[in-house]
């Protein structure tokens, strides 16, 4: 069974493009994206609101 659904990955591809293409902003600063897992889990938290098929972001340890 895929842990990620196909809306999920579309969604990750395509901040994938954004940041290679220099678009690509994080939320509250505004700067530009440059680390593809920084791009990663900005389309899977996107993929999340959607109601995407996504595990729940894991938890800090302490």
């Amino acid at each position: 069974m895929a842990r990620y659904g196909k809306a999920a990955g579309a969604k990750v591809e395509r901040a994938m493009e954004e940041m290679k293409a220099g678009k690509l902003r994080s939320g509250r600063s505004g700067k530009k994206v440059t680390n593809p897992q920084q791009a990663i889990a900005i389309g899977l938290s996107e993929a999340r609101r959607r109601g995407a098929k996504v595990p729940a972001r894991k938890k800090a340890r302490r």
